[in-house]
């Protein structure tokens, strides 16, 4: 189990991959994103994107979801208060392998509630071929394993 304490700056934490399907990508803009370069791969041809990508809402899931498997799961995660600067820089097409590259940014202890402290981090998705396809800068709430402790990490 990791705790506040055990997230040190400069770590950075990584997934290996998942790839996104063109069934998984038609299924998920079907129901959360349906704008035509997401749901229908003719009409995608026309676009300025060439052909049918992954919703930005997808990747994000995706990360979450790699995110999770890596580092979350088993930690003290509290949640998130949230993101900033979220950014898709490329976009992501059927058969795309996404991997993660989380790098910890600064660690603070809160001082209103001494039981948890918040992990600031840099988050990047990337595709097979190494590129960074979205990223952002996130928050993460994590329960400390001594919450009579007060040194920060930042």
């Amino acid at each position: 189990m990791r705790y506040f304490e055990d997230f040190k700056p400069g770590e950075i934490m990584t997934h290996d991959g998942i790839m996104l399907s063109e069934q998984e990508i038609l299924e998920f803009a079907g129901k959360y994103d349906p704008q035509p370069f997401h749901t229908d791969a003719a009409a995608a041809e026309q676009t300025i994107y060439g052909g049918l990508i992954a919703s930005g809402w997808q990747t994000a899931s995706t990360t979450m979801r790699m995110m999770y498997e890596s580092f979350i799961k088993d930690s003290s995660s509290m949640g998130s208060p949230g993101l900033d600067t979220i950014r898709w820089h490329k976009p992501v097409r059927p058969g795309d392998v996404l991997s993660l590259r989380v790098t910890v940014k600064e660690t603070r202890r809160s001082r209103s509630k001494p039981d948890r402290g918040i992990v600031f981090s840099s988050t990047e998705t990337l595709n097979q071929d190494g590129d960074v396809v979205m990223s952002f800068a996130g928050m993460g709430m994590y329960r400390c394993r001594d919450e009579k402790a007060t040194d920060d990490h930042g």
